[in-house]
């Protein structure tokens, strides 16, 4: 990273006025960078050298390795600019290169990827070479950075056919990686349950997860397993999802001081997490913890919900109420420094404390990470802790923290993304609901209404929004993401509003990126392009896809709004999920969760009010203590029932209360205005 504590009057590329935070980390490089867009690939035509692309973004650590190490040595970036335009791309500005890109590089290395991205690209964006992070000598069986740069001047200048015929086949291998593939074999019946079968082949049983190191957190399949277990009391689905998200809470993936998770665990054990704090993670993680606390009551699970709430609230909101896209692995140029700790460290805050604090926390002499430092961990939920040591612990939490909150904090990415708040719309509207915390709900709105209003332009959802007010125009997922969430806040406002914006999104998402003769939503709107192909991105990974979280969102609102044709486009996406789902189910959680509201009974829960303003918040609490994962729920008040809700239409409200219809496919229980008598009705399996 570039080092903040340098003058401010060093010289300025290009970059300096980049929307992206990542790219204006790279704006007082040596190196004469481009952003991505016509002026870059016309001056690669026009002189005719190859483009050198780097993909990355602002809290990859080995981003800012290769851009401490070459990117900002004068000699490299000579060279660089002798013989290449240099082109850099924020990946999380514009996922659509970063995966046909990525498919590229995957090609060249043989399945392998990651960040920093590096191709050689032809003047007109066909690749010929590729790969991720070069170091400036060769180490570890890599070429240099200055050796592989040679050998794409080797390609482009001399050995002509050789780059004519790479970049011809790798081409053609990304566009064929954008073809829905063909169902061989018969389809998974139970596609939850082709997901438990799986994950129980990989699930480790001493540690939580699935498979070995590194770790990450497998937010789809933990989707899947809760609502097999709710749906068909799977004792083992339980399990595996239990003990995993009791294994990451434990482990040092999990920020105990200040809340929130990071990226991933290096190691087997949960013990050593790689620091970075993406949005999108703790945004997904959030709704599967309070899952996990309906299901079980585990007081520890909606602790865990909580702290990582407020971690999103204190330290990745926006003064205008929208979210940050990450914090940094890197502080003072060293991964991990801002959160890791020693003996000494602890006694220096904690006094006689210290010890017995560093035996609870993993702080060891010798250390459990780097330099004789160690990873903050609680090997017990601090609900087993013994109640001597459990109030010590709360006494020295806050002390810590605010110890910690004088060191330098890594960087903050500042720039909003639609489709991860989004997802925080989601989690908040969702956590808020289930735990009784109505200010959680009132932000979950706020952002909401911030993508409405600011993220959209001339009608038109937008990637990105920064303080530079520079919008990428939004792909599926940032489109599909927010009809889900709307979908949620719809359902813990209990406001048919956001169900109506819902609506109007998924309509003006079906029109910028239904492919019909696909059957799928392609990824890049119909007003945009990208170069090789066009992007399908069915198969999600640390984000879910943007086909199955729509398919997933259509399939709610055909239920809540007793609308057939969007649960028949639904249908369409998940036949084109059908080979993954029979082929590989762990990586179809998510979508496996909208295959079941296609098929498993679903419960329908409307509740009728005697007037505008009613108490609906005893009955809101009877339908959250029900851990059923598949139920819709509107309110209307008698007599006033709107168009998106026809199915409750001429339905009173008994003696002048709130009264609940709990139905299912249309056919209703009697209406009922005891509370306890809707958990009992959706407890039933």
């Amino acid at each position: 990273m570039s080092d903040p504590h340098r003058p401010d009057d060093r010289p300025t590329n290009r970059l300096a006025h980049a929307s992206s935070p990542y790219l204006r980390q790279h704006a007082h490089n040596p190196v004469d960078w481009y952003p991505w867009g016509d002026e870059a690939l016309d001056r690669a035509e026009a002189l005719q050298r190859p483009i050198l692309l780097s993909v990355g973004y602002a809290a990859c650590h080995w981003c800012h390795v290769m851009e401490h190490e070459s990117f900002s040595d004068a000699a490299t970036a000579a060279f660089m600019n002798e013989h290449f335009v240099a082109v850099k791309v924020d990946r999380e500005e514009r996922p659509d290169l970063d995966a046909v890109y990525m498919s590229a590089v995957q090609a060249f290395t043989g399945g392998h990827g990651g960040w920093p991205m590096t191709l050689f690209l032809m003047p007109d964006g066909r690749p010929f070479l590729g790969g991720t992070y070069f170091p400036p000598e060769p180490r570890h069986g890599m070429p240099s950075f200055r050796q592989v740069m040679a050998q794409a001047i080797h390609l482009f200048t001399e050995d002509t056919d050789r780059r004519d015929e790479l970049a011809e086949a790798v081409t053609e291998h990304v566009a064929s990686r954008e073809v829905v593939p063909e169902l061989r074999g018969a389809p998974s019946r139970d596609w939850l349950a082709a997901v438990a079968g799986a994950a129980s082949g990989l699930f480790d049983s001493e540690r939580g997860g699935f498979g070995g190191a590194p770790k990450f957190p497998p937010h789809g399949t933990l989707a899947a397993l809760l609502a097999h277990h709710a749906t068909a009391g799977d004792a083992d689905a339980s399990t595996m999802a239990v003990e995993t998200l009791d294994a990451m809470a434990r482990g040092g993936m999990n920020d105990v001081l200040g809340g929130g998770f990071a990226r991933y665990s290096v190691d087997a054990d949960w013990l050593v997490p790689h620091f970075e704090k993406m949005l999108y993670d703790n945004a997904q993680l959030i709704p599967l913890y309070v899952d996990a606390w309906r299901m079980t009551g585990a007081a520890r699970m909606a602790r865990v919900a909580r702290e990582t709430v407020g971690w999103m609230l204190r330290d990745a909101r926006g003064p205008e109420g929208a979210f940050y896209a990450s914090e940094d692995a890197d502080s003072e140029g060293e991964e991990g420094r801002y959160y890791v700790w020693t003996p000494a460290q602890l006694d220096a805050v904690l006094g006689a404390d210290g010890p017995a604090m560093a035996r609870l926390l993993g702080v060891t002499p010798r250390g459990t990470f780097e330099h004789g430092t160690s990873v903050l961990r609680l090997e017990r939920p601090e609900e087993d802790l013994p109640a001597d040591l459990r109030a010590r612990w709360h006494h020295a939490r806050p002390l810590l923290l605010a110890a910690r909150g004088a060191r330098v904090r890594p960087g903050t990415d500042i720039k909003r993304i639609t489709a991860w708040n989004a997802l925080a719309v989601r989690a908040l509207a969702v956590a808020g609901a289930a735990l009784d915390e109505p200010a959680w709900v009132d932000q979950a709105v706020r952002t909401a209404r911030f993508l409405r209003d600011e993220a959209t332009v001339d009608g038109r959802l937008q990637r990105i929004w920064t303080e530079h007010q520079v919008h990428v125009p939004g792909f599926l997922d940032d489109h599909a993401f927010l009809v889900l969430a709307l979908v949620d806040l719809a359902e813990a406002t209990l406001d048919v509003t956001w169900l109506r914006h819902a609506l109007d999104l998924a309509r003006t998402t079906l029109d910028l990126f239904w492919d019909e003769a696909g059957g799928t939503a392609l990824y890049v709107g119909r007003d945009a392009t990208t170069p090789l192909a066009t992007p399908r991105k069915l198969v999600g990974g640390a984000e879910p896809s943007g086909n199955g979280v729509l398919a997933w969102a259509l399939a709610r609102l055909a239920v809540l709004c007793d609308r057939p044709d969007l649960g028949a486009v639904a249908d369409r996406i998940l036949d084109a999920y059908a080979p993954f789902a029979a082929r590989a189910p762990m990586a179809v959680g998510y979508e496996s969760l909208a295959w079941a509201w296609r098929q498993a009974p679903v419960r329908e829960v409307g509740l009728v009010l005697p007037h505008a303003g009613a108490d609906t918040a005893p009955m809101r609490r009877a339908i959250e203590a029900a851990a059923t994962p598949f139920r819709a729920v509107a309110a209307v008040v008698a007599g006033q029932v709107p168009e998106e809700l026809p199915w409750m239409a001429d339905r009173p409200a008994l003696d002048g209360a709130v009264t609940a219809y709990v139905c299912e496919r249309g056919a209703c229980q009697a209406p009922t205005t005891d509370p306890a008598q809707v958990t009992a009705l959706l407890s039933t399996r």
